[in-house]
């Protein structure tokens, strides 16, 4: 059986509880680091029809497939979600806006053109904001679609987002089941750049079947081969989330998140090899059992310099952090290969 049949079976066993299609899935506020400094945010996540991906299958940790509409939004239902989203930011003085919809935002099956133009051309009539962000994958960056939002925001930046999660095609296609390849990214954020929009690469720290070492390792070689093509990393820590294959493996003890000492060491030497990048990231529920962790002791004090650092680009947030489960986390980078990464030790 393949891993995207196995995907797809967990997918179809859930239940989804219905929501109004008129709200979107989340919104929140919080920080971000651009070229030119720390930028307060708004994250909206809209409930589309869903990513056609996720449909098909889709990718092995991410449970947000979920959070698509049980049925298709009216055109007036995903504008009804922004006028909803954007109260939110009513205190907000200067700030970016984050656009998700656990799909991809270029996709016309999700959001239609005519409300995608019209989505943008109210953000760029709101003159707080300073850049809007999209994610989308990278089939749906074209010219004609960076063109076309870049034209529409007219007096606002245009990100675009894609989830790399990294530059094995092998991981990629055997831990993540991700659905595309390296070289389709470098396509995307080559048309990216050269029609006006910045690219931001989401990269996915510790997929299944990858001992810690190895997970390690990855993130910081895929910096390496994607700089040219990025101007923010973001590396996402695997959280375990519901229905999704990651919870199948850590409900058997077969999967463990990542430790947080491994990203301390991945910024460190990723920021001292690239001085000029920003790499950021954010480690959603660090020190739960479904997140990553440390020990209890340390984990929230580690992730606060993490969040720190990301909002900085200062090592010298990283610099004071100890504790004794660092002694561990070391004999698991050196024991956990011949595991063929089964976790030793939570």
């Amino acid at each position: 059986m393949s891993l995207n049949k196995v995907v797809l079976d967990i997918r179809n066993r859930q239940r989804i509880k219905p929501s109004p299609s008129s709200e979107p899935c989340a919104v929140w506020t919080g920080k971000d680091l651009l070229e030119t400094g720390p930028v307060e945010t708004i994250t909206i996540i809209f409930k589309t029809s869903g990513c056609w991906w996720g449909k098909a299958g889709g990718c092995t940790m991410c449970g947000y497939v979920y959070d698509s509409a049980q049925t298709d939004p009216s055109n007036n239902d995903l504008l009804s979600q922004l006028t909803k989203a954007m109260k939110k930011a009513s205190e907000l003085e200067r700030f970016m806006v984050k656009i998700f919809t656990s799909g991809s935002f270029l996709d016309t099956r999700e959001v239609p053109l005519d409300v995608r133009h019209r989505i943008l051309e109210e953000l760029d009539e709101d003159e707080r904001i300073v850049k809007v962000l999209a994610e989308t994958r990278p089939e749906f960056v074209t010219e004609e679609s960076v063109k076309d939002c870049v034209s529409t925001l007219k007096n606002t930046a245009f990100e675009v987002a894609v989830g790399l999660e990294t530059s094995s095609d092998i991981i990629r296609k055997q831990s993540v089941n991700k659905g595309f390849t390296f070289q389709n990214f470098i396509d995307a954020a080559t048309v990216a750049k050269k029609n006006g929009a910045t690219v931001k690469s989401y990269l996915l720290l510790k997929p299944p079947f990858l001992s810690e070492k190895d997970a390690l390792e990855d993130i910081i070689r895929t910096i390496r081969d994607a700089a040219e093509y990025s101007d923010t990393f973001s590396i996402n820590l695997c959280n375990v989330q519901r229905g999704t294959f990651v919870e199948y493996l850590w409900d058997r003890q077969q999967y463990r998140p990542p430790w947080l000492w491994s990203i301390v060491s991945i910024l460190q030497r990723t920021k001292e090899e690239f001085p000029d990048l920003i790499i950021t990231s954010d480690p959603v529920g660090a020190g739960s059992k479904r997140g990553p962790h440390n020990c209890r002791e340390c984990s929230h004090d580690v992730a606060d310099a993490i969040r720190q650092f990301s909002l900085t680009q200062d090592l010298s947030c990283l610099d004071h952090l100890s504790c004794e489960c660092k002694d561990l986390w070391e004999q698991v980078l050196e024991l956990e290969g011949h595991t063929f990464g089964s976790p030793i030790t939570d």
